[in-house]
């Protein structure tokens, strides 16, 4: 499991994918998690007027892939965002690299998602596991 949380910390983007408003899968590159908590929940921050926070907000279901091109491996996870609002998350997580995205931290078009994990798959030397989370 320290691999895997390794993979994931180390990337500078990860792959968000969600169902799009007409039915069809749709994936965005997103900035690396700003936490993590094991690899069960990650905190992702993007614009709460995107398409793919409008999308979330009417089905949750989402996949988020992380992968390591230098080593040819990544982890595929299965589960859910959520579109958080709350300040304190939302300071928690800023970094004064995102004003260069928002003007503050109070920006009405910042926001958090949060993806829960349900499941999670490692590719590994043309080999695929599951992992228990």
């Amino acid at each position: 499991m320290n691999n895997i949380a390794s993979l994931v910390d180390r990337q500078d983007v990860c792959f968000l994918s969600f169902i799009d408003e007409n039915g069809f899968p749709s994936t965005r590159t997103m900035l690396n998690p700003r936490k993590r908590n094991g690899l069960k929940e990650f905190y992702l921050t993007t614009n709460t007027k995107s398409k793919k926070v409008q999308a979330l907000l009417t089905n949750p279901k989402a996949g988020l892939y992380f992968y390591d091109r230098a080593l040819y491996r990544g982890i595929a996870f299965a589960g859910t965002a959520e579109v958080l609002r709350d300040q304190s998350i939302k300071d928690e997580v800023w970094r004064d690299m995102d004003i260069i995205f928002y003007e503050n931290n109070y920006d009405p078009d910042y926001c958090v998602l949060k993806f829960t994990a349900v499941s999670a798959r490692f590719y590994q030397n043309y080999t695929s596991t599951d992992i228990v989370l």
